[in-house]
């Protein structure tokens, strides 16, 4: 039978024992005292501001729009004190009775239904092909994120060019050409709409996904061409399966753009026209609360707004994610 070896001091094993604690490993120490326990102060340390900014610049204006919105609220003058009376659910009543808050909440359904398949599958296809071996990858990348860091009021005036009723494309058209013109039909107004919001956010969400490409393998795109797989089948059964978790990012992130719509409609359209068949909830809300002074009206319309985008993300990033295995 074989006997440890005894060391000099103490008797201990040194198999047992080393300068960490018992086994020589180095988290078997006293807890509380390592490298993890020193950083936590300091990691709150470095937290703290934002928490603050998030607590000041969101929290707060949030609980007060809720607050508002139970009550009666008025815009005052500086140093002028009025009653804000307590009216419980009675903006809620107004919002969800009130024909053009209802017609813009459909509005945003048929701009995300247009917006949401355009933005993923036109996205995911150019980021594939500038991931590729291409001619002038490097220019034709900048040129498709341009739009999205060019100023909205030069892309409304060039759009204005194209779709007006004396535009380019009314001109190339002819006879074809769709009367009502295509900014002032009210059935072709959203889709407009959704078509240019789609176009000047493209490039972002194209940077995303070639993000994301870099992440999958390239084992997998020779074990595919192994196998005798052509383009369009690597294409969906590598490339796709590989960027699902950045198909949840730009769908929910696509579904929070189109929710919160406000600059495209009030440039393009004229203030939601015609007959507001381009106003979305935000430019409601905008019209209803500075224009028209109800803030209380307004305040109500927000909060059914955050919860329905935080409804639709929650939504689409179910339907995009699948659960590993």
């Amino acid at each position: 039978m074989s006997v440890p070896l005894m060391s000099r001091a103490g008797g201990r094993d040194p198999q047992r024992h080393g300068p960490y604690g018992p086994r020589g490993r180095p988290g078997d120490g006293p807890r509380g005292r390592g490298p993890r326990g020193n950083r936590q102060p300091l990691g709150a340390l470095f937290v703290t501001p934002y928490a603050l900014f998030l607590v000041v610049v969101f929290a707060v204006p949030l609980g007060y729009t809720v607050w508002m919105s139970f009550h009666r609220f008025y815009f005052t003058a500086p140093g002028t004190d009025v009653d804000a009376p307590w009216v419980g659910l009675s903006n809620y009543r107004d919002v969800f009775t009130d024909p053009v808050v209802l017609r813009s909440f459909f509005n945003i359904a048929v701009f995300l239904v247009i917006n949401i398949p355009l933005t993923v599958v036109l996205s995911l296809v150019l980021a594939s092909a500038l991931n590729s071996r291409l001619p002038l990858r490097s220019f034709f990348r900048a040129a498709y994120y341009l739009p999205y860091i060019t100023a909205s009021v030069a892309l409304v005036a060039v759009w204005g060019y194209l779709f007006g009723t004396d535009g380019l494309l009314n001109h190339t058209l002819g006879g074809l050409a769709p009367d009502p013109s295509w900014l002032v039909n009210s059935a072709l107004a959203m889709p407009v709409v959704a078509v240019f919001v789609t176009w000047t956010n493209l490039g972002f969400f194209v940077m995303l996904y070639l993000a994301a490409l870099q992440g999958v393998p390239r084992e997998l795109y020779e074990a595919a061409g192994v196998d005798g797989a052509g383009r369009v089948r690597t294409f969906l059964t590598v490339t796709v399966p590989g960027v699902r978790h950045a198909t949840t990012l730009v769908t929910v992130l696509a579904v929070i753009k189109g929710s919160n719509l406000f600059t495209e409609p009030y440039l393009l359209t004229g203030g939601g026209g015609p007959d507001h068949a381009s106003a979305s909830p935000v430019l409601i809300l905008y019209q209803k609360g500075i224009e028209q002074a109800h803030p209380d009206f307004a305040a109500a319309l927000g909060v059914v707004l955050v919860l329905v985008v935080v409804s639709l993300s929650l939504i689409a990033r179910r339907f995009t994610e699948r659960k590993e295995v």
